[in-house]
């Protein structure tokens, strides 16, 4: 079974053979939880694919919240597209260090504010080094383009869309942590959160749609197989959660490889939810 939306990702492969090309922009996208205390863009500095630049998953967001790396305005948006070369005229591939975890929250960003261009590279940077292929700690300045955002409203949900949607059940949600947090039987990395999940929503755990021995993205049969065991009907809408926006993304992009294109992304996702406050939790 091929993938109905094939080119959302790009292997090493086709990267290696296109690396260089004017019209190519590769973005590190690597995203650490706090609990890691590693530092990405440090990391990023010692070690990236050559001719990459560093997209902070914290930086390109809402400054106005305290809540982590929130969707930020069109406007702050574009400019730091365009400050990383980014226009309607490049292609852009976007990887991480972990394999696939963090790269797909910049896919979806990207195409939130309307490129359409971008394409995850399968395996990320473990593979890529695996064939013996290049890094370096070198970094060449970007070109400054002109990047004009075109927001996708559709895409996106906020807490109150979510909590109305309890009593509709119009949209199903899907949970891409761990299954220890989804019950509430594991603690959250941040601290000051709840335990537990929104109600009615399903568990599915982002890396298992993830081949453990290869960090690449599972093929579409086992990528369908995964999505109908968590109890999703791939004939309806889907949101994505997590813990703050991140891997909720790399559910979306095997719903979009599958062909589904009613997915939205709750961007506050646990951060937000777990709160303490007046949004409802299911435990157990």
């Amino acid at each position: 079974m091929p993938y109905a939306n094939p080119d959302a990702m790009i292997s090493t492969e086709a990267l290696a053979a296109r690396l260089g090309a004017p019209d190519l922009v590769v973005l590190d996208a690597t995203f650490h939880l706090p609990t890691a205390k590693r530092d990405a863009r440090a990391e990023f500095a010692r070690e990236h694919i050559p001719g990459a630049q560093y997209f902070d998953i914290d930086a390109i967001a809402d400054p106005g919240t305290e809540l982590p790396h929130m969707l930020p305005s069109p406007e702050d948006f574009a400019r730091a597209a365009g400050a990383l070369g980014v226009d309607d005229d490049v292609d852009v591939v976007v990887y991480d260090v972990h394999g696939i975890s963090s790269a797909p929250r910049a896919w979806w960003m990207l195409r939130i504010f309307g490129h359409r261009r971008t394409r995850v590279l399968d395996g990320g940077l473990p593979k890529w080094k695996r064939e013996g292929r290049p890094v370096t700690s070198l970094v060449a300045p970007a070109p400054l383009r002109r990047f004009v955002a075109r927001f996708d409203r559709a895409g996106v949900r906020g807490k109150a869309e979510v909590k109305a949607n309890i009593g509709s059940r119009k949209e199903q949600v899907l949970d891409a942590r761990s299954t220890g947090r989804f019950r509430g039987v594991d603690p959250e990395p941040r601290p000051g959160l709840r335990g537990g999940r929104i109600p009615g929503s399903c568990s599915l755990p982002y890396n298992l749609l993830i081949d453990p021995k290869t960090q690449t993205i599972l093929p579409a049969d086992a990528l369908r197989a995964r999505f109908i065991e968590a109890g999703i009907d791939l004939t309806r809408p889907v949101v994505t959660s997590c813990g703050s926006g991140v891997t909720a993304c790399v559910l979306a992009l095997g719903l979009h490889l599958l062909g589904h294109d009613r997915v939205a992304v709750y961007d506050g996702s646990w951060a937000e939810w777990g709160l303490p406050g007046d949004t409802p939790v299911e435990t157990g």
